[in-house]
């Protein structure tokens, strides 16, 4: 097929059955977990004025409560300091009644996710973003770490269309959140992995040859038709606003009939993510409570 090939149709991958299955596995650990006298608790740090943010913090918090899962929100504010935030994360780190814990990005400008992220204790690092984790997924330990819930839902979503090994695939978007851990998670799949940035020449001849296309670059609309070729499957993990309105990375409308199918912004990727955040937390809960020194 040419890059003027139209299809049929293109088909939407949605989150919510996938979602819905996920959670309702959770609830039955969690219950488990709680019979015991270990209840499950997560802490969501939250040091921005970015309203997505706190409302996205809310929500978890509604869903939690209906996983029979504790989840403490501490809403350190847009005008917290480093010192402060890196004291929390310590704290709850050393809190043996906390088994995972999630820094809400983005942070205020001013102060350095990265420091506070690398203070998170990696038994408690339920998005799989600390400098730990994010090294046993690159040397091929995935079983041991707690990975990028993003990087997980991308995965599931397109293997709904069938096992990424030996596919060729392009990730564009190399940051630390999805784009570096989905790269290596799909490397441990043995699919052929291409990664693309913003300096990257002449995407579209890039990604001509990839029958994947995982987009993550947290900038609305900038995948399009120019990019894409006929019958691509594509994955957008992006997260944004315009005028109003939840959109992606990709410009769903403009590859309609052209890519062979695409998740749709919101019902993709976003509900997995969601429900695998608390998956991530149970299986957290789970290795403290099997050994009690990573508490």
């Amino acid at each position: 097929m040419s890059t003027t090939d139209t299809i049929t149709e293109t088909q939407k991958i949605r989150g919510d059955a996938l979602a819905k299955d996920v959670r309702q596995a959770v609830a039955a650990r969690a219950a488990v977990l709680t019979a015991t006298g270990f209840k499950p608790k997560m802490a969501v740090i939250l040091a921005s004025d970015d309203p997505a943010s706190l409302s996205y913090s809310q929500s978890k918090q509604r869903t939690a409560a209906q996983l029979g899962i504790e989840l403490d929100i501490h809403d350190l504010g847009s005008d917290t300091t480093q010192e402060r935030l890196e004291e929390t994360c310590r704290a709850l780190s050393r809190d043996v009644t906390v088994h995972g814990i999630l820094l809400e990005l983005p942070l205020a400008p001013h102060l350095h996710g990265d420091r506070a992220l690398d203070l998170i204790a990696p038994a408690k690092d339920i998005d799989g973003m600390t400098a730990y984790s994010m090294g046993l997924i690159t040397t091929g330990r995935e079983d041991e770490a707690l990975t990028s819930a993003t990087a997980q839902a991308c995965i599931m979503l397109a293997e709904t269309r069938g096992s990424v090994a030996g596919k060729q695939v392009a990730v564009i978007g190399r940051g630390r959140t999805v784009g570096r851990p989905l790269a290596s998670m799909l490397v441990n799949r043995h699919a052929t992995v291409t990664v693309c940035h913003s300096r990257t020449r002449d995407l579209a001849a890039v990604l001509a040859d990839c029958e994947l296309v995982f987009v993550a670059i947290g900038r609305a609309h900038q995948i399009g038709r120019a990019q894409v070729r006929a019958g691509q499957i594509l994955i957008d993990a992006g997260i944004n606003y315009l005028n109003g309105k939840l959109v992606g990375d990709l410009d769903a409308a403009a590859v309609e009939g052209l890519a062979a199918a695409l998740t749709p912004v919101p019902g993709g990727v976003g509900p997995l993510t969601s429900a695998l955040i608390f998956q991530n937390l149970i299986r957290a809960a789970e290795r403290q409570q099997t050994d009690p020194t990573t508490r």
